[in-house]
């Protein structure tokens, strides 16, 4: 008995020291967390500058309403522009952020979905995953002179016909940066952390 008593103590201490340092861990873990810096839309190192003026594109959406991508507007609304695709997995990951953007963000913004290829696989395309809220335009041209080289991939464009901010949405977050570097006025989440560190430093 003295035996079992020993072995149960023992046992009993293994567990409680186990605990300890798994709430150690699982506290490390909170606070690198906290100190890791969020991850915006990734930017390629080529294409479109940000701060310039975007290009100005005349186009159709599928219901044949007259579109012109990248025009200053009177009405002081931004203009996102998300190139998908019917082939895209990743892009049909994205459409439910896109869908709560447009509800959230409508007081200031404007949401078009972009696209190439035939007519019929993108309405068939819009009908499956219930997208008629969004104006979607079917233009070759637009992704080219926007320099579409990957999807999903978004331009923010502000009323003055500025390209605010771009870059490839594989998630919310990533979408949702595209916001707040605009508000912050920077052309990425990653330009405005740079800048913080480097004030810092000074």
């Amino acid at each position: 008995m003295t035996a079992l008593a020993i072995s149960n103590v023992v046992l009993w201490l293994v567990v409680i020291a186990l605990s300890v340092a798994l709430l150690a861990v699982i506290r490390q873990l909170g606070v690198l967390h906290e100190r890791i810096a969020p991850v915006g839309a990734l930017m390629l190192a080529k294409g479109l500058k940000v701060g310039e003026l975007a290009p100005t594109i005349a186009a159709e959406d599928l219901d044949g309403r007259a579109i012109t991508v990248g025009a200053v507007r009177s009405d002081g609304r931004a203009t996102l522009v998300v190139f998908v695709s019917p082939t895209c997995p990743v892009c049909k990951t994205l459409l439910p952020a896109l869908k709560s953007s447009l509800a959230a963000e409508r007081d200031w913004l404007d949401i078009i979905l972009a696209s190439d290829g035939e007519a019929g696989s993108q309405r068939d395309f819009v009908t499956a995953q219930r997208l008629n809220a969004f104006p979607y335009i079917v233009s070759a041209p637009l992704g080219i002179s926007y320099q579409v080289s990957r999807l999903p991939f978004a331009v923010l464009i502000d009323a003055e016909g500025v390209l605010r901010a771009r870059g490839i949405v594989n998630s919310r977050e990533h979408l949702e940066s595209l916001f707040e570097a605009k508000r912050l006025g920077f052309a990425s989440i990653q330009d405005y952390f740079e800048a913080a560190m480097q004030n810092q430093a000074a």
